[in-house]
């Protein structure tokens, strides 16, 4: 099959490799649309030992059942499915909590097996999902990206946010500014570095955005709020400076949901933390439910996930990497079509 290969740090390339083979409780899928993930940018920007090649990357993904092993269940051929990019072992004490993404034996597609950015991937049953008749290729492989921000929001659902700020309009920072205003009516202010993907932001609903190249991040903040500061700020680049941006605009009482993992920062005094009772909150991937519940907000039309997106075909897959690295103006996101 063809494929983006990853056959050593440093290097991408179109090449011919293996079909995959699966076992009882796996089907073979036929992969039709793959999104490029930021982890996997950072993962060849600073060849990260989380992935080490020689490997196929890719773990949000769609496609269409080719086969199947003789324990599954519920899958034919032919049926159109999306994935979650995490397999989890159903055994562990978090899986039987239903915390599925945190699984204690978890395997990330494109990580610790073959990912999706070639013609064909062996997934297990229980990771997929059906596609509903009214969703695209396209649209159905930003399922996953989107269960990120849900997960975010159900995180927080408790704390009853009104005011929430997304700190980088990324792929994540988009889908997790679309579900919290989807999915909990919130006004979502958007901040980034760049006007191109501020305008996307405002496109999509952003109550305010800014730009922090431009301005002082707290300071916007307390006249957008009246010095009230913000209820939750959901950090979706993840270095030193962002994280302490969040923790000084969040008010009293406030939260910070950190999910961008551009580098591991320790930027945080814990007199800021406790004296005012601010919370900091990690969050990683999505559970099996909220794949099932991200695949059916994209069904609804409440979200877009498509026209800030550039689709390329898997031979021009090297390029639909290297332009997302080098994210110029508009270009958020890539995803290969099979």
């Amino acid at each position: 099959m063809k494929a983006l290969f990853y056959p050593e740090f440093n290097k991408l390339t179109i090449a011919e490799r293996p079909l995959p083979s699966f076992s009882e409780d796996e089907v073979l899928l036929k992969v039709l649309a793959c999104g490029i993930c930021g982890s996997e940018l950072e993962t060849f920007k600073n060849q990260s030992p989380r992935r080490v090649p020689p490997l196929i990357m890719g773990h949000e993904f769609c496609g269409i059942v080719e086969d199947v092993g003789s324990d599954v269940m519920g899958f034919t051929k032919g049926d159109r499915v999306a994935s979650n990019s995490v397999v989890s072992c159903g055994a562990c004490d978090p899986c039987k909590r239903g915390l599925t993404n945190l699984c204690k034996n978890r395997q990330i597609f494109g990580m610790h097996r073959g990912g999706a950015f070639g013609e064909y991937v062996n997934v297990p049953a229980h990771c997929l999902v059906p596609m509903p008749a009214n969703v695209s290729p396209p649209a159905a492989c930003m399922t996953e990206p989107l269960a990120n921000g849900i997960h975010i929001v159900n995180l927080t659902r408790h704390l009853a946010p009104k005011k929430v700020l997304v700190i980088g309009a990324g792929p994540i920072g988009l889908v997790t500014q679309q579900a919290f205003q989807s999915l909990l009516g919130v006004a979502v202010y958007v901040a980034d570095l760049r006007n191109e993907r501020l305008f996307i932001a405002r496109k999509l609903g952003a109550a305010a955005t800014i730009n922090s190249s431009e301005e002082d991040l707290v300071s916007a903040i307390d006249q957008l709020t009246d010095q009230e500061g913000i209820d939750l700020v959901v950090d979706a680049v993840g270095t030193s400076q962002t994280n302490q941006q969040a923790l000084k605009v969040i008010r009293p009482g406030g939260a910070i949901v950190l999910i961008g993992l551009y580098e591991n920062a320790q930027p945080f005094f814990s007199y800021d933390i406790i004296l005012a009772e601010k919370q900091i909150i990690g969050s990683y991937a999505a559970t099996q439910q909220e794949i099932k519940a991200s695949l059916a907000l994209i069904a609804s039309g409440k979200v877009d996930v498509t026209s800030w997106v550039h689709y390329y075909s898997v031979d021009d897959g090297v390029m639909a990497f290297t332009d997302m690295v080098m994210a110029k103006g508009a270009h958020v996101k890539s995803v290969i079509l099979f």
